[in-house]
């Protein structure tokens, strides 16, 4: 049985490729299929179906356009109400690909229409399943996802019908099933996922605290429930997206991929209500960039933090990246649904150097110039990580305002004094001075290497001269 799982770091998914006697299945694919159309056809397959195992939230998926592109059929698993063509599977039943059958266990819980895939091989073996947000490495699907898009879906209701799901249909196969999710860590669809990303059943069985058959239903639900966080804005948008259709990519990537000189694009900028995303490293971005941009690179968790922090979706886009970077930061931008990107600085940031227009920048400073400034006075520090990071661990007296909170504190940032802004590494906040810089505020600095920095610094003994004045 040839299964292969093509996995995107960046956004910590999974998609996997099953072919068999020149018939091929893609299941839960992203946004972009022509890799996916080139698999086959090194194989000379075709594909035949898209498999979906859920209406995703985290990304809009590929099924339209891969299912457009190869003349495949969509699937989904029972109770799924696509606004498009595709296949309602029941419960048990079996699709052929080559020599493979693929049967449909539906799992629901982490939504309703969740559903597994049992992998059979042409000797009628059950090798593997490809579970989607129902079954993670060392976790499970968060059940309170599908409450934000049909609020009679609550996460306790969900909670119970994933316990019987995971009992009923999950632990009863065999202990030798290759586990094949849909994420692994680093995505907002879980709480506690493994860097691993694929195991057998059977380690789940002995490690996975979800499936603990010591469990009561209760227990299970609240061991599940406990230390949820809120999901990411742009969840229930994804999901509705994924529903309801979407633009074809090709169209979105047409209307993207418009360089613009420095005239053009400050002639858009100013005369329409567009929103300048400046992708580069956070490095590079503070020593310089086009006033009123925001920034958030693509050398993090680029798509998650799109969709946390520019809250409409339609948004138009101007976008600024390192050359030969535009059609990649597109296509990551349509993984999570920003698909009005509308062009680009041809030439990058260097092109507007060149002509002399007007520049930003954001003042930072190392966690050791900080441990200077702390033994001479009392600053004003504001931490921008997650709440769960903080209260792990923080600098006495800092102020916690995690990132994807900041738009509804703005109050809290004071303008009458000076502060001083990190998070881990500086990633985060960049973007968090960004935006504040976007809006009015100009009285902080940024600690290049963050709290890890910070964490690791003690002053030199003797003789050290700080650089540089706080502000």
């Amino acid at each position: 049985m040839k299964v292969e799982q093509i996995y995107t770091g960046c956004i910590a998914h999974a998609a996997y490729y099953i072919e068999s006697n020149g018939e091929a299945a893609i299941f839960d694919p992203l946004r972009e299929v022509q890799p996916y159309l080139d698999r086959a056809a090194k194989d000379h397959a075709k594909i035949k179906y898209v498999f979906e195992t859920h209406f995703h939230a985290d990304f809009v998926s590929g099924h339209l356009d891969l299912a457009h592109k190869a003349n495949a059929q969509i699937v989904y698993g029972p109770t799924a109400k696509p606004n498009f063509e595709a296949i309602v599977a029941e419960d048990n039943q079996v699709f052929e690909v080559g020599n493979y059958k693929i049967k449909v266990l539906h799992t629901p819980g982490h939504t309703m229409e969740s559903t597994t895939y049992l992998l059979i091989d042409e000797n009628g073996k059950e090798q593997a399943i490809i579970t989607g947000d129902t079954l993670f490495i060392g976790d499970i699907g968060r059940p309170d996802l599908a409450q934000h898009v049909i609020a009679d879906l609550t996460q306790d209701k969900l909670a119970r019908l994933l316990y019987h799901s995971l009992r009923n249909k999950i632990m009863p196969l065999p202990d030798h099933l290759i586990v094949y999710p849909n994420h692994g860590a680093g995505s907002a669809c879980g709480k506690n996922m493994s860097k691993e990303t694929t195991d057998t059943l059977g380690n789940q069985k002995r490690t996975n605290y979800a499936l603990n058959p010591k469990l009561t239903e209760d227990e299970f639900v609240k061991e599940l429930l406990t230390g949820l966080t809120n999901p990411p804005g742009y969840f229930p948008k994804n999901v509705l997206m994924n529903i309801n259709g979407y633009e074809s990519l090709d169209a979105v990537m047409s209307r993207g991929k418009k360089p613009l000189s420095p005239i053009e694009f400050e002639t858009i900028a100013n005369e329409t209500s567009v929103l300048i995303l400046d992708t580069r490293p956070s490095a590079d971005f503070a020593k310089g960039f086009i006033p009123n941009s925001i920034n958030i690179g693509l050398d993090g968790s680029f798509a998650m933090w799109v969709g946390e922090m520019i809250t409409d979706i339609k948004q138009e886009i101007l976008l600024v990246t390192e050359p030969g970077k535009e059609e990649e930061t597109m296509i990551r931008l349509s993984r999570v649904g920003y698909d009005h990107a509308i062009g680009y600085l041809n030439g990058g940031f260097n092109s507007w150097l060149k002509t002399g227009k007007e520049i930003d920048t954001i003042n930072r400073i190392s966690s050791l110039e900080l441990e200077y400034h702390m033994a001479k006075e009392k600053l004003t520090i504001i931490d921008v990580r997650k709440r769960s990071e903080f209260d792990s661990e923080h600098l006495i007296d800092a102020i916690n305002i995690p990132l994807n909170e900041i738009n509804n504190h703005l109050a809290e940032f004071p303008k009458d004094k000076n502060f001083v802004l990190h998070c881990a590494g500086g990633y985060r906040s960049i973007i968090a001075g960004s935006l504040l810089k976007q809006r009015g505020w100009d009285n902080f600095v940024d600690v290049s290497d963050g709290f890890v920095g910070i964490k690791n610094t003690t002053l030199p003994k003797t003789n050290y001269v700080c650089p540089t004045t706080l502000l």
